[in-house]
C-alpha cells in the first residue's frame, strides 16, 4: 500500500513541538552553520576569504597575514563587475596562480551528478596594466555555463579546462584558444570522468599539468558498450521524458581507460602504454612523478585486489611497474603525495624523482610507506599500532608527514605527525584536553593550519592554529551562538559505550536519551544504521541535522541508539575492515540484531516490545536485512533508498566488497534483501526517489514486487524526480523527516512506561 502523508497521528505537545523543530531545521534554515571559504597564499604566511561587502554588493576577497592578523582587501566586489554589469560576480569558488597575482573565479555553476562541478570561470589579473585588462572570462565564445574544472598551469600562463568532453588550454597573455583533443562525445570523455568512476573513485577533475607548464596529463574514458540506464521524470512536462546515461552494474562492461599525455601548443597525444585489458582494469589515481618526465599511475585491476604503482614516460609512453600493493579482499585506494626536494641536477635539468607516499594495510594497519620510484622499494613511515585516517600533509621543509588518527578511541580523530624518514613513533598534535573529531587545512608550508572541531553536542568550532604547538592565533567561527541556539534541541548529551557481540568482538554505539529520562522506567528506542564498509555512525562528531532530528525524537521519549558493527571504516585494523568481504549485508544485520539484544539485557529500562530501526542508502539496506533475516528484533523499520539487491548496483562499488557475481554467486543472494523478503514481521515504509541516479527505483520496484508476491503488507513513498539525497524541490526534506517520524510515532508509542 501507499503511505499518504497526512497530518501527525496525534495532536499531542510533543508531537507539535517535533513538527515545529523539524520546520525550523529544513524550513527554515535555523540552525546552519556559518562557513569559511579560505585559499593560502605565499605558502602560508597570508590567506584569503570571502567577506560581504558591508552595505554594497557582493563578496571582497580580503587577505590576512597569518601571524599578525593584518587586514587588507586582495581584490574588491567592485574589481569583479564585469564592465557594463551592474553587479560583481557570485564568487562561488576561486584559486590563486602559485606567484598569487591571478586569481581564478569560478561561478554561474550547474549541477553534473552530485557537484556544481560546470559554470563559467573569470580571471582577474592583478598585475594588468590596465582596468579593462584585469577581469577577463575565459572560454571565448563557449555557451554560458558549459567549462569545466579550469586550472592555472603552474606558471601562471594558461589555464586548462574541459567544455562538452574535450580539453582546451587558454593563453591568458593572447587569449589564444587551443584544443587538445578532438574525440570527446557523449562516448568518448576526456579530462573528466564517468558516472560510476566519479561516484566510486572521485574522479571529476580528470586533467593535470606538467611541473613545466608545458604538458598535460589526463583521462580517457570510452564507455560505448557500457549498459544505458534510462531514468523517467513522469512531472516536468506534460508528457514524460527520458534520461539516459551510462552505468555499469556488477559483472557488465565497464569504460575502458586510458591515460594521455598532450602537449599545450597541441599535436598529436601520447598513450601510456598501461598493460592489460582497459575495460578490465582502472586509472585510480594519477598524477606527474615530481618532475616533468613522467606520470605515476595507480592501475588497479577489475577485482580490485592489486594496485600497481606505474610509471610512465610522458615522452615515449612506455611504462614500468614500480611496485604493488596487494590483498586478498580489496585494496583501498587514496591520493598519492609526495616528499623530497627534487632539486635539479645542473642548469636547465629536471628536478629527480620524488618519493611517492602512499597508505597500506599490508602489515595490519592502514600505514603510510614512502617509495622510492627507481628502487621500487616501500618505508614504512608511520610506525604505530593504529590506523591512518586521513592524510594530512607532507612538511616537505620540516620533513614532516601529518596525519589523522586515534589510536586509542575509535569514535574519535586527533592530529598526528611522523617523520618523513621513519624514524621514531608518531606525536600527537591535537591537545590532550580537546576531545572530539578534529580535520585541518594545513598550510604549504607546514606552519598554520585551519583547525575544524566538533563533538556529537557542539557544532564545529574553525581556527586558525600554529603548528607544531596548535595555539590558536585566530578564531573564525567560534560556533557558540550556534550551540546555544540547538541546545534545547539535543535531547540530551550523547553517550558513547561499548557492547560485546559474541566471538569476542565488542562494538562502539551511542544512545541519546529523552530528557526526562528514568531508569526506573522503560523506553521505546529507535536505532540509526549504515553497517557497510563505505561510513562509520559512531564518532563523536557534529552531525547536523540528523542529530537535531534525533535530539527532537529522544525529546518525544525514545532512546536513539547507533552501532558500528566490523567492516564499517573505523580504525580498528584491517580485519576489522575487511571481515565482510563477499558478504556485505550477511554480518552487518546479524551484528546489529545481536546488538541491541545484548544492550536491551544489560540496560533493563529498554523495551524490546518497542523498538525500530532506519536507515538511508547502505543503512537503509542494513534495516531491510535486519527486519527480514531477523524478525521480531525490531517492529518497525524505515528504509530510505535502499540496493534491495546487490546484482543492481554500480559495478565498482559492489565488485569491491563482493567479488563479480558469477564468482560468488551465493554472496551475493545471502547479502541482498530480497531474498528474504518473506520473514518481514511488523511495520516497514520504503522511500525512494524516482529521479536516484545512484541507487535505482528499479531495486525498490524489484522489492515492492516481490513483498506483493509475499502477501507482506509495507507502506511506502515514492518522491517523483528526487535523487538520493532527496533534496530537490521546496520542502522535500522536511517532508522526508516528518515522514519518518509520523511513522515513527504511529507504530512505536513514545514515552517511558513503568516497568
Amino acid at each position: 500500500m501507499a503511505y499518504c502523508p497526512t497530518a501527525f497521528a496525534s495532536d499531542t505537545a510533543g508531537s507539535t513541538r517535533l513538527s515545529q523543530g523539524l520546520d525550523q531545521i529544513f524550513n527554515k534554515g535555523a540552525f546552519w552553520g556559518k562557513q569559511v571559504q579560505l585559499a593560502w597564499e605565499n605558502g602560508g604566511e597570508k590567506y584569503t576569504i570571502l567577506e560581504p561587502v558591508a552595505g554594497g554588493k557582493g563578496m571582497d576577497i580580503v587577505a590576512y597575514e597569518t601571524g599578525t592578523g593584518k587586514r587588507s582587501v586582495e581584490v574588491s566586489a567592485a574589481q569583479l563587475t564585469p564592465a557594463g554589469a551592474t553587479a560583481p560576480i557570485d564568487v562561488q569558488e576561486y584559486s590563486w596562480s602559485a606567484d598569487g597575482k591571478k586569481l581564478l573565479v569560478f561561478t554561474n555553476a550547474k549541477k553534473v551528478w552530485r557537484e556544481y562541478t560546470r559554470g563559467d570561470y573569470w580571471v582577474f589579473d592583478t598585475a594588468a596594466a590596465t582596468a579593462e585588462g584585469r577581469l577577463t572570462k575565459l572560454g571565448g565564445d563557449a555557451p554560458e555555463s558549459t567549462l569545466m574544472f579550469a586550472t592555472f598551469s603552474p606558471d601562471g600562463s594558461h589555464v586548462a579546462w574541459v567544455r562538452a568532453n574535450n580539453i582546451y588550454v587558454e593563453g591568458l597573455a593572447t587569449r589564444k584558444i587551443t584544443q587538445l583533443t578532438t574525440d570527446g562525445s557523449a562516448d568518448i570523455i576526456n579530462g573528466t570522468s564517468d558516472w560510476v568512476n566519479e561516484e566510486e573513485f572521485f574522479l571529476r577533475n580528470c586533467l593535470r599539468w606538467s611541473p613545466d607548464s608545458q604538458l598535460i596529463a589526463f583521462w580517457q574514458f570510452d564507455q560505448s558498450g557500457v549498459g544505458e540506464y534510462t531514468l523517467i521524470n513522469d512531472t516536468d512536462q506534460e508528457y514524460p521524458v527520458t534520461f539516459k546515461y551510462k552505468y555499469p552494474q556488477p559483472g557488465t562492461t565497464n569504460s575502458a581507460v586510458r591515460v594521455g599525455i598532450v602537449a599545450v601548443a597541441g599535436g598529436a597525444t601520447r598513450w601510456a602504454k598501461l598493460a592489460g585489458d582497459p575495460r578490465q582494469n582502472y586509472v585510480a589515481q594519477m598524477d606527474w612523478a615530481g618532475n616533468s618526465e613522467g606520470v605515476l599511475i595507480e592501475y588497479v585491476d577489475r577485482a580490485q585486489k592489486t594496485n600497481q604503482f606505474v610509471w610512465a614516460n610522458a615522452g615515449t609512453g612506455e611504462t614500468r611497474l614500480v611496485a604493488e600493493d596487494t590483498d586478498k579482499t580489496w585494496v583501498d585506494v587514496f591520493p598519492v603525495d609526495w616528499a623530497g626536494k627534487g632539486k635539479s641536477a645542473g642548469a636547465g635539468a629536471e628536478p629527480a624523482l620524488k618519493d611517492a607516499m602512499f597508505l597500506s594495510e599490508r602489515d595490519g594497519w592502514r600505514h603510510e610507506y614512502r617509495l622510492d620510484l627507481k628502487t621500487g622499494q616501500p618505508r614504512l613511515v608511520t610506525k604505530f599500532e593504529g590506523d591512518v585516517l586521513v592524510k594530512s600533509a607532507v612538511d616537505q621543509a620540516g620533513e614532516w608527514f601529518y596525519f589523522l588518527a586515534s589510536p586509542d578511541d575509535a569514535v574519535r580523530q586527533y592530529l598526528y605527525r611522523s617523520r618523513l624518514d621513519g624514524k621514531g613513533s608518531p606525536e600527537r598534535v591535537t591537545p590532550a584536553d580537546e576531545p572530539g573529531v578534529h580535520a585541518y587545512d594545513i598550510a604549504p608550508n607546514g606552519k598554520w593550519a585551519v583547525h575544524r572541531s566538533s563533538t556529537a553536542d557542539r557544532p564545529t568550532r574553525i581556527e586558525i592554529v600554529s603548528l607544531p604547538d596548535h595555539k590558536v592565533v585566530r578564531t573564525l567561527v567560534d560556533g557558540g551562538d550556534l550551540a546555544a541556539k540547538v541546545q534545547p534541541l539535543l535531547g540530551s548529551k550523547t553517550e558513547f559505550f561499548k557492547v560485546p557481540v559474541g566471538n569476542g568482538i565488542t562494538l562502539d554505539g551511542y544512545m541519546i536519551k529523552p530528557p526526562d529520562f528514568d531508569p526506573n522506567k522503560k523506553y521505546p528506542v529507535l536505532v540509526y544504521v549504515y553497517g557497510e564498509p563505505w561510513e562509520a555512525t559512531v564518532l563523536d562528531v557534529w552531525g547536523g541535522s540528523r542529530r537535531l532530528v534525533h535530539g527532537l525524537i529522544a525529546e518525544e521519549g525514545y532512546l536513539v541508539v547507533s552501532f558500528d558493527n566490523e567492516g564499517t571504516p573505523a580504525p580498528k585494523g584491517r580485519e576489522w575492515r575487511k571481515s565482510v568481504y563477499g558478504a556485505i549485508g550477511v554480518l552487518s544485520s546479524e551484528q546489529q540484531a545481536e546488538a541491541i539484544r545484548e544492550l536491551a539485557k544489560e540496560r533493563r529500562y529498554i523495551d524490546t516490545s518497542r523498538m525500530a530501526i532506519w536507515g538511508w542508502s547502505g543503512g537503509a539496506s542494513t534495516t531491510l536485512n535486519v527486519m527480514f533475516r531477523y524478525p521480531g528484533v525490531f517492529s518497525t523499520g524505515m528504509a530510505v533508498a535502499p540496493v534491495a539487491d546487490e546484482r543492481h548496483y554500480d559495478s565498482i562499488y559492489q565488485e569491491r566488497y563482493m567479488g563479480l557475481p558469477t564468482e560468488n554467486v551465493k554472496g551475493y543472494h545471502d547479502g541482498s534483501p530480497i531474498n528474504f523478503a518473506e520473514g518481514l514481521e511488523g511495520h516497514l515504509l520504503i522511500i525512494h526517489g524516482s529521479g536516484d541516479d545512484n541507487v535505482h527505483f528499479q531495486g525498490t520496484e524489484l522489492l515492492i514486487n516481490r513483498l506483493v508476491e509475499l502477501g507482506k503488507p509495507i507502506d511506502f513513498m515514492d518522491y517523483p524526480n528526487r535523487t538520493h539525497g532527496l533534496g530537490e524541490g521546496k520542502g522535500t526534506p522536511f517532508h522526508v523527516f516528518s515522514l519518518l517520524t509520523r511513522y515513527l510515532e504511529e507504530h512505536v508509542t513514545a514515552g517511558g512506561v513503568a516497568r
